[in-house]
């Protein structure tokens, strides 16, 4: 081979891997194995207008869940780890749901709440109530990179960490770390 190719082969090896490089730095710090999986945010993050609606279609906000620490989970039903991990996000809101805690999964299906209602019948899900966004504008309006993606939004609507992909959401680490930051809201 001759040097000059050699030397545009090496090149472009180059860039690509710098490009690469540039691309995974720039990628949120992933989940320990068995920990909280929420990239911290440096600052609670103002969050911006999400639109929704619930099962029977009236409109909903996130302004509606102030007050509450809230786990929102952006998901589809066309979503294979979507769909795997929703039995966990059922169970969490099981444990911890109530005055003070609200797993918010927000389904972006766009042929309706019915699509929804079939899916959690089909896998047994009890306690999660059906939210979705049939404009499927909540992935882009919050930067989502791919599905699923789970923001903790703390008691005053501000995000304050965030996962993409698949989590244990209810495993004893997780329901743990989210403990202590309902406990953290309390005392302030």
């Amino acid at each position: 081979m001759k040097l000059g190719v050699q030397v545009a082969i090496g090149g472009v090896v180059a860039v690509v891997a710098a490009a690469l490089g540039f691309y995974v730095a720039s990628l949120p710090p992933q989940a320990k194995v068995g920990g909280a999986p929420f990239t911290r945010q440096i600052a609670p993050k103002a969050m911006p207008a999400l639109s929704f609606q619930d099962e029977s279609g009236r409109p909903r906000t996130l302004a509606d869940f102030r007050g509450k620490v809230v786990v929102l989970n952006l998901w589809a039903t066309w979503c294979p780890p979507c769909r795997e991990e929703m039995p966990a996000l059922d169970h969490l809101q099981t444990q911890l749901g109530g005055r003070d805690f609200e797993v918010l999964a927000l389904s972006i299906d766009q042929n309706g709440t019915d699509q929804v209602r079939n899916f959690f019948t089909e896998v047994g899900i009890k306690s999660l109530p059906i939210h979705i966004d049939p404009t499927a504008r909540a992935g882009f309006t919050l930067g989502v990179p791919g599905f699923p993606t789970t923001l903790l939004i703390d008691r005053e609507g501000r995000e304050i960490g965030r996962h993409t992909g698949i989590a244990k959401w209810d495993s004893p680490e997780i329901v743990a770390e989210l403990r202590r930051r309902l406990n953290e809201g309390r005392a302030k």
